[in-house]
């Protein structure tokens, strides 16, 4: 096996899930995935992307650094320190639904990794991190930080949180968005098997007060593509309550309603300039950090 698939390998989420601790999983992520971008053909990403943005008229020609212009094509300045760094805030779904998993890991495992992840990779950026744990109420908060220890105050905290109990996306993200007073990006990882309505207007609310968002849609393969066949009883791991269902009667109602549900997500998000993105627990978290890497860096 060559070094490179090894290193891709190590991206597998129920391989990173057995790790050990969620600081040696997102060292192990994060670093896996920088190095892969060195190889990689995105233009304009690399270790140091945070500290540059792409040179614009009237800028000053001597802030050019001709070595970036040399490995990328393209003119690029330094920014400046206020430029660079955002308060970046990640809101985590550890309810009960979030327990479920058929591919070796949770939901909630896979998403307690991203969000550590996501954090790991924040503080390298020199970005103060956040953290926000809820159920149907707020559970765990951090108030967002750069100061050293803070990313592993953060990443015990994420070791420590228990997934149960039911939903209320809507809340924590209405609380959030009132006590935000500076320019920052918020990050909220969810199942959102919740109101939809609500969830949505929640998420809004950030936008309207100026602040961007990416939403990581986090979904069991098997919510999304219903391989059962025989008949199964289904808990709801929230309430408890049981229903047994066949399976073959069941499926295409069900499988329209859950693609109806991403398809309105997907839709209304993306009409107010919200990133979303789904997620299944089988694809490497390295898609995500891609995709934050993206939105970061379009936004600054």
């Amino acid at each position: 096996m060559s070094q490179h698939a090894r290193e891709r390998q190590f991206l597998d989420p129920a391989v990173v899930a057995r790790l050990g601790t969620l600081e040696l999983k997102a060292r192990t992520v994060v670093e896996g995935f920088l190095a892969g971008l060195h190889r990689s053909p995105f233009k304009g990403f690399s270790v140091e992307f945070a500290e540059y943005r792409q040179y614009m008229p009237g800028d000053d020609l001597s802030t050019i650094d001709w070595k970036v212009y040399a490995r990328s094509d393209r003119h690029y300045v330094k920014k400046f320190e206020e430029e660079t760094n955002l308060d970046c805030h990640i809101i985590l779904d550890i309810s009960g639904s979030m327990t479920y998993g058929s591919s070796g890991i949770t939901k909630h495992e896979y998403a307690a990794c991203l969000a550590a992840s996501l954090g790991y990779l924040m503080n390298r950026q020199r970005d103060a991190v956040g953290l926000t744990a809820f159920n149907d109420t707020i559970v765990a908060s951090l108030a967002a930080s750069a100061r050293p220890g803070h990313l592993r105050a953060l990443l015990i905290t994420l070791d420590r949180l228990d997934a149960g109990r039911e939903t209320n996306v809507a809340k924590p993200l209405h609380r959030l968005a009132e006590s935000l007073t500076k320019r920052g990006l918020v990050v909220l990882i969810s199942d959102l098997l919740d109101d939809p309505e609500r969830v949505i207007r929640g998420l809004k609310h950030f936008h309207f007060r100026g602040t961007d968002v990416i939403v990581f849609h986090v979904l069991d393969p098997d919510e999304i593509d219903f391989p059962f066949e025989r008949p199964t009883k289904f808990e709801d791991l929230e309430t408890t309550e049981e229903i047994t269902a066949v399976p073959a009667v069941a499926r295409r109602s069900y499988v329209q309603a859950m693609d109806d549900l991403i398809d309105r997500y997907r839709r209304e998000l993306g009409a107010t300039g919200i990133d979303y993105h789904l997620l299944r627990t089988s694809e490497p978290l390295e898609m995500a950090l891609l995709a934050y890497l993206s939105t970061r860096s379009r936004n600054l």
